[in-house]
Parts: structure tokens; sequence; C-alpha cells
């Protein structure tokens, strides 16, 4: 940090005096002044009196420091959130509703669209909220909404901006005392038909934002309809022209699912690995039709073990982003993995996912 010195000096009579000066190599010549000013100490120098005033400053004390504003490496410009809210949501109309999984999966999931005449202008990675019909038994009043992650793109499956789609598994279970209970929200929504209405609160969200760079490493991991904001993202990266976004990245997509009649939007993925097989690497983990070498179980985070030093080193670098959506279960497999590999290049992995997560890189939505 470089100093400035302003010295004063006062002289008893009016002719000048000069007087010899030595400044440190910090110090800047240019940044010293001298000023006639009243007495404040006398000094003696080769037989005169002097009488001088001085002063060390900082820059620091003088100028402060400008301050640096982060920049996001996400999609954040032009993002809207909570245009429409609870009391006041949207009321869109149900155009398409399609199972997407086979009959003999252990569960639903439906492909739902949405219009929305352009009046919820949302990004890929954002979410919406949907208040089902009805009155909650317990307590007497409209049902609270529930969020789920958008499934399309920015311009919709329909390519027109007036379209919004959702993923949706239907949730039944049997709970403690035998009873067969379904989840609200879910049921309402997979049960809707081409011409209902449904109310729409959002967009929200910035976690799970698409990086700006279109030269990325996009490493996507989902299990079940933790696919949605991912399908949303590689729609614009492989179906749709856009003149501000070209991917020419690698868009990397681990997929977790029970049986492979499971898999969603298999078709989809697999058309674009034809369109693009340089920009776009596809690996699905099918937990009860597939094991490892060792016999065990396909989870996500086993695939991802088969990879582990690749993915470690693309994850060294500035320009990768890792996106986890999904059962919250995959979450510990998957630090546990990235913890081994970061101890074998001596990094605390609990530390350096931190500085991964303020830089944009590590993003996780899971439930």
């Amino acid at each position: 940090m470089a100093a400035s010195v302003s010295a004063v000096v006062s002289l008893p009579s009016s002719k000048s005096t000069i007087v010899s000066t030595r400044t440190s190599s910090l110090i800047s010549p240019e940044r010293l002044t001298f000023t006639k000013v009243p007495h404040y100490k006398n000094v003696s120098t080769s037989g005169r009196l002097l009488s001088i005033r001085a002063q060390i400053t900082t820059e620091a004390e003088t100028e402060a420091p400008a301050k640096v504003e982060k920049i996001s490496k996400k999609q954040e410009e032009g993002v809207v959130t909570n245009k429409y809210k609870p009391k006041e949501p949207y009321v869109g109309r149900c155009l398409l509703n399609t199972k997407i999984t086979g009959d003999d999966a252990p569960g639903e999931t439906w492909h739902m669209v949405f219009s929305t005449e352009g009046e919820i202008p949302y990004k890929e990675g954002q979410s919406i909220g949907v208040v089902p019909d009805g009155i909650d038994p317990k307590n007497g009043k409209p049902h609270k909404l529930r969020l789920y992650s958008i499934a399309s793109s920015a311009i919709g499956d329909f390519g027109d901006s007036k379209t919004v789609s959702l993923c949706v598994k239907r949730l039944v279970y049997t709970n403690d005392q035998g009873v067969e209970v379904k989840g609200v929200c879910s049921n309402f929504l997979c049960d809707l038909k081409p011409g209902a209405e449904v109310q729409i609160t959002g967009p929200v969200g910035k976690e799970m934002l698409m990086p700006k760079d279109p030269n990325a490493t996009v490493i996507m991991l989902g299990t079940g309809t933790g696919i949605a904001p991912f399908r949303s993202f590689l729609w614009k990266m492989f179906f749709e022209k856009h003149d501000d976004y070209e991917f020419n990245g690698l868009a990397w997509l681990f997929l977790g699912v029970p049986t492979s009649s499971s898999l969603l939007y298999k078709e989809e993925f697999e058309k674009m690995k034809e369109l693009k097989p340089d920009n776009f690497r596809l690996d699905f983990a099918v937990s009860r039709e597939q094991t490892n070498d060792k016999g065990e179980k396909m989870y996500i985070q086993t695939r991802m073990a088969q990879y582990d030093r690749e993915l470690w080193e693309l994850l060294k670098k500035d320009n990768t982003f890792v996106y986890m959506c999904g059962l919250k279960g995959m979450e510990k497999g998957i630090d546990d993995i990235m913890a081994t590999l970061a101890a074998e290049d001596g990094i605390e992995w609990a530390t350096y996912k931190k500085q991964l997560k303020k830089e944009g890189q590590w993003n996780v939505e899971v439930y």
C-alpha cells in the first residue's frame, strides 16, 4: 500500500529556507506538499528556528476501497420471481397431460403442459407453485401451494413462450395405520384433463439457473422427477436456436430410476445425443436391474463412481457446474465419493464444496 506524506513548514522570517528532505522508498515524492502555517514546534536546524507540522496518512485512510460487485456465473439477467402469489394466483389451463412411465413401473409419472399466455416469464431452472383445488380438511382452509421444478425451457414445449410444463409423480402410499393416502397436489395434477383450470404462483428460485458460459461443462445428477430442470436445460442446449446462446460445451446427465420402465424422457435424450454426440453424455442408473462389478445396486452415486477421477478433474476447472435435483438420499453418497477423491489431492471436500457453492458451481435442490 503506497503512503502519502503531508508536511507543513513555517519560517520566522519571510525569507525562504531550503530544508533537506529524505523520503522512504514506499513514499512517492510527488505526494509531498509544503505549506506555511502558524508555529507548532520549534526545531533548530543550522542555527535557525523552523516551525514544522508533519502528518503521514495512507491511501486507505483517505480513499475508501471500491466495493467489488460479485458477478454471477449464471443466467440471472431478466429473472422474474414471485410475480404471482397465493392470494392472487395466475389461472392457467391444462393443454396436455400424458403418463410417461410404463405400465409396470413402480408408480406413475405424468408430463403436463399449462397455458400461460406469456404471463409467467420463467427461466430454465426455476419452479412454479400450484394451489390444488379444494379445502384442507385439517383446518377448513384452501390447500397451500406446492412447488414443482419447471420441466420446459423458457420458450416452452411449443416454442411460443406461452406455456409451462411439469413432471409430476403421483404420490400414493399406505400409512402406519394401513390406510391408503393420496398426495393432495400430485393426484390433483395427474388427474387433470385438458381444458381444466389450475392456479399457478411464481416463478421462484435462482439456485438452479443455467450457467452463462455456452462452453461450460454441465454435470446433471437427477433421480426420478428431479429430471425436470435438466430437461429444461437440455431443450435449450440441443433443440433450440438462440441468437445469444449456442451451447458448445459438455452436458453430462446421470439419471437414477428404480426400473427401466421408469426412465423419463429417454427418447428425447437419446435424440439429443444423436444430434451432438460430442457434446452430450448420458448415463442411467437403474437400481433394481443393474449392478456394478461388486454386485452392488446401481444407484446414481454408484454409476458416478465408475467415472470418479474424470469427474474430479472436471470439477477442478472453473467452468464446470454441478446440479443435483431429486431425492435427498443421493447427496450423501455423492459427497462420500467427492471427499475420497479430494483427500487424494490433499483437499478437504467440505471446504472445497463451500467454495464451489459460493462460485455458483455446486447447486443442490433435493427433497
